[in-house]
């Protein structure tokens, strides 16, 4: 998007206001008489269709002008509002995206406004009766003049004027005394006022809202009707809102008090394309492996000088990298507030009484990682609502409240930020899951599994303990999906699950994808990453431990027996290993591993490359990075190879016990 795009602003405007509507109709469907939120949903209505038509949307415009109206009789305590109008308007507000895109059917719209037309009739009993045209000269007086550069900023005098006949009986006529003469007249200045006479039950708010995105450099002038008699009232109750004439109009170059308090605080914030930040993200990371290759450079001459300077480069681009970091970050409250329409829609489709109850809406993700999550969160919140929660009836018969809840929680724990998601439903039949497993052929009859490998087969492909195939689950397309997508971030899946109290499946994954601070190790001829964020504790492995400890691979830490991976075999590296070798210990929530290695290195900055598609199908490596001499290191999965020392280690005690 550039700035000469203005179709493609209005776009990203136009999403963010649909937003706030839809997030208001949510909030207004468990608290029907909440006028704050009418009025809310009625502005961002209002807001959204002057914004439409100013940008040549008039399908929108046209479309959210219905809806728009009735919130207008809503506010106005001629209609309540309803459940069923509630929904209407979410339904009006899926539309409102599509056309937006302009990819929406003419016939969905018209379906949709004939349900708005029957929910107001049905909320309403009976239409009001009309009154009589200027019966009892209910109404407004009224005298307005736009600023001269209206229309050169988008404004449609006529679009105004149409507005304000929306509202009741309408008498126009136009004020051409300030049009100067033609060799002196702009033709794209506005020169023209009006003077309008409105009859009917119209309110003042209702006519400044017409000139909402003008209000501030307008000339607009109120006067009601039935006062013409008393001069002092008519005085009294007109209004001014901008009481500098147009003549008066700072001349371009000179803007106005109002004008710059606009800029400034429009300076307060900067809208990016998302691959603009990724391409400065590029960047960065090319500086901080080329300054990696500076400081090795500068630490093995004898150059003072250079040395200085290197280390002057390292600490700006450490500062950079921070910066651009925090920049990337945003919080996942972005993410969460999308749940709450799929949760209300659920709830609607499988006729549970469903809440959802989110926390830690504050914890910032990288933005990429927030993108990808949303697909894999769908699908366990769909099957949280569809399989784990029961029916009203089921929870009552089990002693439990017959709304079941959802909970949705972030927090950020070392270099790894965890989503879990709750719920209370019947949790998770591990019979049924056996049974199917059994079935399907993925596990041995018989076969031992612990509890873990037990409740992970449900992100085996095709896999689904549903009684019944329903239109969101059941046919076994999905939890593998989570599975691949989570594993691509670099994180891990833990499920927990007890049965008639509920399940909760635990998302681990990175704070960013870009740059991480890594552990440098050597194996053999290899130097290898471990991400810093698992890194517990590095401790000496001597020769007599290690020849102990041939064929049981557990060593004893603090009274505590970790199971470790000997690296060097793990990657066939066909070298002897060194005297003094080193176990690095990682964790991965509560479980830990030890990983052999010969040569702890280092600290590094590390900024990741994705492998190859050939090299991608690798579990034990996450991706790479360039070293300062130029030659590669592989990052180290930890997650995956933590899980493998703890297969390692039930084979190990399962032997035991044989």
């Amino acid at each position: 998007m550039n700035a000469e795009d203005p179709a493609a602003a209005f776009r990203i405007e136009a999403g963010e206001l649909l937003e706030q509507v839809e997030q208001g109709l949510l909030d207004l469907g468990h608290s029907l008489a909440d006028m704050d939120l009418i009025n809310a949903v009625f502005r961002g209505l209002h807001t959204l269709k002057g914004s439409g038509a100013m940008f040549g949307f008039d399908a929108l415009a046209a479309f959210t002008h219905h809806c728009e109206t009735a919130f207008d009789r809503v506010r106005k305590g001629q209609v309540p509002a309803t459940a069923e109008l509630v929904a209407v308007i979410l339904s009006a507000q899926d539309h409102m995206r599509a056309l937006v895109e302009g990819d929406a059917p003419d016939a969905d719209g018209e379906a949709i406004l004939a349900r708005l037309q029957h929910a107001l009739e049905s909320a309403s009993g009976a239409e009001p009766p009309v009154a009589e045209p200027g019966a009892d000269r209910q109404g407004w007086r009224l005298f307005f003049r736009l600023p001269a550069d209206a229309m050169a900023n988008g404004t449609n005098p006529l679009m105004l004027l149409d507005e304000l006949r929306d509202l009741g009986e309408a008498h126009i006529v136009a004020r051409t005394d300030e049009i100067p003469p033609l060799p002196d007249l702009v033709a794209t200045q506005c020169h023209i006022g009006w003077d309008v006479t409105l009859i009917g039950d119209i309110s003042r708010e209702d006519i400044e809202d017409v000139f909402i995105f003008v209000m501030d450099d307008m000339t607009l002038e109120l006067e009601p009707l039935g006062d013409e008699t008393s001069d002092d009232t008519a005085e009294a109750d007109s209004c001014a809102v901008a009481t500098s004439p147009v003549a008066d109009t700072p001349q371009a170059g000179a803007p106005s008090s109002a004008a710059a308090a606009s800029a400034a605080k429009a300076g307060e914030s900067v809208r990016v394309p998302a691959e603009r930040l990724d391409e400065l993200m590029d960047r960065v990371g090319e500086l901080v492996i080329a300054q990696s290759r500076l400081s090795q450079l500068a630490h093995d001459g004898d150059d003072l000088v250079l040395r200085s300077v290197s280390e002057e480069i390292e600490r700006l681009a450490n500062e950079l990298r921070d910066t651009m970091m925090v920049v990337r970050m945003v919080p996942v409250a972005s993410l969460f507030s999308r749940f709450r329409r799929l949760v209300h829609d659920l709830a609607n489709d499988t006729g549970k009484q469903i809440a959802l109850v989110t926390e830690g809406e504050s914890t910032e993700v990288d933005k990429t990682v927030i993108e990808r999550l949303f697909d894999p969160l769908v699908h366990i919140i769909r099957n949280s609502c569809d399989h784990g929660l029961e029916t009203a009836a089921e929870r009552a018969a089990a002693g439990k409240p017959e709304t079941g809840t959802v909970r949705l929680s972030a927090h950020q724990a070392s270099g790894e930020v965890l989503i879990t998601i709750r719920d209370d439903g019947r949790g998770i039949d591990r019979e049924r899951v056996r049974a199917k497993a059994d079935a399907n052929g993925l596990i041995q009859p018989g076969q031992v599994l612990s509890e873990s490998e037990l409740l992970s087969l449900i992100f085996h492909p095709g896999f689904s303990t549903a009684a019944q195939v329903t239109n969101l689950s059941g046919r076994g397309v999905g939890m593998d999906v989570v599975k691949r997508t989570i594993e691509s971030l670099r994180g891990s899946i833990d499920v927990a699950s007890t049965e008639g109290e509920g399940s909760t499946i635990t998302l681990r994954i990175p704070l960013t994808l870009a740059i991480i601070q890594g552990l440098l190790v050597r194996v053999g001829n290899g130097s290898y990453v471990i991400p810093l964020a698992a890194v517990e504790e590095c401790i000496e492995l001597s020769l007599e431990e290690d020849f102990r400890s041939r064929g049981r691979s557990l060593i004893n830490l603090r009274d505590r027996l970790v199971p470790f991976l000997r690296l060097r075999e793990l990657f066939a590296t066909g070298t002897k290993p060194d005297t003094h070798q080193k176990i690095v210990i990682v964790a991965i929530g509560n479980e830990r591993v030890g990983l052999v290695v010969d040569q702890i290195i280092g600290n590094h900055q590390t900024v990741i490359k994705s492998l190859s598609a050939f090299h991608s199908g690798i579990a034990t490596f996450s991706g790479a990075t360039i070293l300062g001499d130029g030659n590669v290191a592989l990052i180290l999965d930890v997650g995956q190879l933590v899980a493998m020392g703890q297969s390692v280690d039930t084979e190990e005690k399962i032997h035991a016990v044989g």
